[in-house]
């Protein structure tokens, strides 16, 4: 199994779960509705925000690389999720068929290299972000999308195998809120003066070869202590 189909199939069943199913006729199982393109662009301005983009404020702050790669695996998700959508209702095919169209796609051989491209300034790496939320507005098609985010998410040197990764320990970290009571909004999301995503990024460092079975293990051991 590819890692495009593997995430894919993750993202699935991750949606199940939290939302019930048939979520993807926009609906979860309390009744709220659902819009990945508004979470996609919400998520896209957190990005921004992890620049020192403010010409008034920390003007000499460097970027926050680390949550900067967290707020493009989120992203990921919910283009995924859009994509999990529109197959599904318009019958466009099955998750092979997704990870088909997607690896399939001219940007994709980029995008699955690990080698690190140039390093951009600030700004153009902002306008990467600002030019795939263009495409989220402007262009009701899906394949665009994703070919806006392989785009941004290259050039800003975040690689397949490296999402790949990091998407695996937010999928598990997703889980594990909703089972402490993230909906609910008991779920205490700092733990001990660090955020979550942070204590998640630690184990996957500290842990190469880390299934995500043992993840979602230590995630309950720092919990318990937080």
């Amino acid at each position: 199994m590819n890692r495009i189909s593997q995430m894919l199939k993750l993202q699935q069943e991750l949606n199940d779960s939290t939302n019930g199913l048939n979520w993807e006729d926009g609906i979860t199982k309390n009744g709220k509705k659902i819009d990945w393109r508004r979470c996609i662009y919400l998520e896209a301005a957190e990005l921004v925000d992890s620049y020192p983009w403010k010409h008034w404020k920390n003007i000499d702050a460097s970027p926050d690389y680390e949550n900067i790669k967290i707020e493009i695996v989120d992203i990921w998700h919910f283009v995924m999720s859009e994509a999990l959508r529109i197959y599904k209702i318009k019958n466009l095919g099955s998750i092979e068929d997704i990870a088909s169209m997607i690896t399939n796609m001219p940007e994709f051989e980029n995008f699955s290299q690990e080698k690190s491209g140039e390093i951009l300034d600030n700004y153009k790496q902002i306008e990467l972000v600002e030019s795939m939320i263009q495409t989220l507005f402007c262009k009701d098609d899906i394949n665009a999308l994703v070919i806006s985010f392989l785009t941004m998410s290259s050039k800003l040197n975040l690689k397949l195998p490296e999402l790949y990764k990091l998407y695996i320990g937010k999928n598990i970290l997703n889980k594990f809120r909703q089972d402490h009571g993230y909906k609910e909004g008991t779920y205490i999301k700092e733990w001990n003066g660090e955020e979550d995503n942070v204590v998640m990024q630690n184990i996957l460092n500290k842990n190469s070869d880390i299934t995500p079975d043992m993840l979602y293990q230590k995630l309950e051991e720092a919990y318990s202590k937080a």
